[in-house]
């Protein structure tokens, strides 16, 4: 497991793009995310991506295999929405662990692919931790604002259960990702430090926040220099920012982060803002130019894509990554 830590000394590291953007395209039908096994399910199941780790697990290894193609070396696995908690909304809280096993498993068989193919170049799996729909830090109910729908140990217990099934499915690393409430993501690395302590185990964790709009911070409110603090006192290894805003919009906060941590720092934004078709329209070559900024001020040392971005958009990151050297943080922190 320490082999991340060597690559990301000599190389800035690529991480995937978009696992949905790439899933829409095949077009599933209910019946597609059912599958044989749960022909006979009394609930509706379309749109459960994760799911689609058990009935369609040949479209999750192409996603994964053209990500790499590309040039990643890191694949998150399908498991964004993977706790008892997410998949309460489709009633398959039975079987999240086999969906991050298996989700894990898919990964895994991948990346050992290609690095068998060029081991020179060793490619990874970052088990996907989501922030689930739940907040732990805000009330749903603006007319009762006491009121949580969540508490953290609900929280807790729901992210151990989806860590040990990713670390045993054969995951490198852990990436809690998209917090919207650092709340929720301090409840997911308690659990994972619950996890490697009863294992005897060291994981590296990236972790990855949301600035959800020109505001400059999180949802629940924090500011990017209040989020870095309160995830600091976990080991990293990144902390970064994804989802919500374009490259060329996020760039401020990222270079605010860069400058105050000593942590390495990764980056997966969206292409672009979505149009009024929820579509994202930023080209590979405008994604591209707009990273390159990134690089050129020395911010990141992880970069990739999240919402609307394909191994077109990786491809070009990948590419124009090559040329530069990893960042080297001048921060104190």
């Amino acid at each position: 497991m320490s082999s991340i830590q060597e690559a990301i000394k000599k190389n800035i590291l690529i991480l995937d793009g978009a696992m949905g953007t790439m899933l829409q395209r095949y077009n599933f039908s209910e019946e597609d995310f059912r599958g044989e096994r749960f022909k006979d399910f009394p609930h509706s199941l379309k749109g459960n991506n994760d799911l689609l780790s058990l009935t369609q697990p040949q479209a999750i290894r192409a996603v994964h295999a053209a990500y790499f193609e590309a040039g990643a070396d890191i694949v998150e696995t399908n498991t964004f929405s993977g706790t008892t908690i997410g998949m309460a909304d489709y009633h398959l809280e039975d079987i999240v662990y086999e969906l991050n096993y298996e989700s894990a498993r898919i990964a895994r068989e991948v990346a050992d692919e290609f690095t068998a193919k060029n081991p020179d170049k060793p490619r990874f799996v970052a088990g996907s931790v989501g922030p689930t729909n739940r907040t732990a830090s805000m009330s749903p109910d603006v007319n009762d604002p006491g009121y949580r729908a969540v508490t953290f140990d609900d929280l807790r217990i729901a992210y151990k259960q989806q860590v040990e099934a990713l670390i045993d499915g054969g995951s490198d690393l852990l990436l809690v990702e998209t917090i919207f409430d650092t709340l929720n993501a301090k409840a997911a690395l308690f659990a994972i430090e619950e996890v490697k302590d009863e294992r005897n185990i060291d994981i590296p964790i990236m972790v990855s926040g949301t600035i959800t709009d020109a505001s400059g911070r999180t949802l629940s409110g924090q500011t990017v220099e209040a989020f870095l603090v309160s995830v600091s006192h976990i080991p990293l290894l990144s902390v970064g920012f994804n989802c919500a805003l374009g490259a060329d919009l996020l760039k401020p906060y990222l270079q605010t982060l860069a400058h105050n941590t000593s942590f390495n720092v990764s980056a997966h934004p969206n292409a672009g803002l979505p149009n009024a078709f929820g579509e994202y329209d930023e080209t590979p070559e405008q994604m591209q130019a707009f990273i390159k900024e990134y690089l050129d001020d020395n911010l990141v040392n992880i970069i990739g894509g999240c919402c609307g971005t394909t191994p077109e958009h990786i491809k070009l990151i990948a590419d124009i990554a090559k040329e530069y050297k990893p960042r080297v943080s001048t921060a104190t922190m």
